[in-house]
């Protein structure tokens, strides 16, 4: 994914922001919980990048708990949520099928739940998110590390810290790097041979 940053840091920008304001922004949903759509969508779109970078974030926040993540991949209906966080979970699904899918029928069973509007409102905003994220990632074939630990290790800096654009910064230690070595060289030692045209 840095990769694709560096690539495009236009682009990186805002839609690392956008990835911050929807997983970390202010909401009555918890950031573990919106991990969690993040990642339900992501294994359901079999985003092996995606799925597994934000189900570490997911599991930090949920007190490392891993097993979670997994049950709920496997299966959210069995897994051991509030029945408010499962209904949530299937407009997401119904989200990364199509827009269309989200009946009135499901919203109703979320509402019942007790999710509010604006909940529900950031549940599709979410599912559809990554499901671009995940095209992204994948239709770049986005190399992904095979590493547990490199997730876990990521997953709790991400969640300390948010989703900050790795571009931006690369970008501003390159130019502080040529702008320090343009220093060093107009201000040329005497023991440096100078260069010959």
């Amino acid at each position: 994914m840095r990769a694709l940053q560096i690539y495009r840091p236009e682009t990186a920008e805002p839609l690392n922001q956008l990835v911050n304001i929807l997983l970390r922004g202010p909401s009555t949903l918890s950031r573990g919980e919106r991990e969690l759509i993040a990642t339900f969508v992501s294994s359901r779109n079999d985003c092996f990048y995606c799925q597994t970078m934000h189900g570490a974030v997911a599991a930090y926040h949920f007190g490392g708990n891993e097993n979670l993540v997994a049950q709920t991949k496997l299966d959210a209906e069995k897994a051991p949520l509030t029945e408010k966080l499962k209904a949530l979970l299937d407009i997401a699904n119904n989200v990364r099928q199509g827009g269309k899918h989200v009946t009135v029928e499901v919203v109703d069973k979320a509402r019942k739940a007790g999710a509010t509007d604006l909940e529900i409102h950031d549940t599709v905003l979410i599912a559809a998110a990554f499901c671009m994220y995940n095209r992204y990632v994948d239709g770049l074939a986005t190399w992904a590390p095979d590493d547990p630990e490199f997730y876990r290790e990521r997953g709790e800096r991400l969640a300390k810290q948010g989703y900050f654009s790795f571009a931006r910064r690369f970008t501003a230690l390159s130019q502080f790097i040529i702008s320090a070595v343009t220093r060093i060289l107009s201000h040329r030692p005497s023991w440096m041979p100078k260069r010959r045209h």
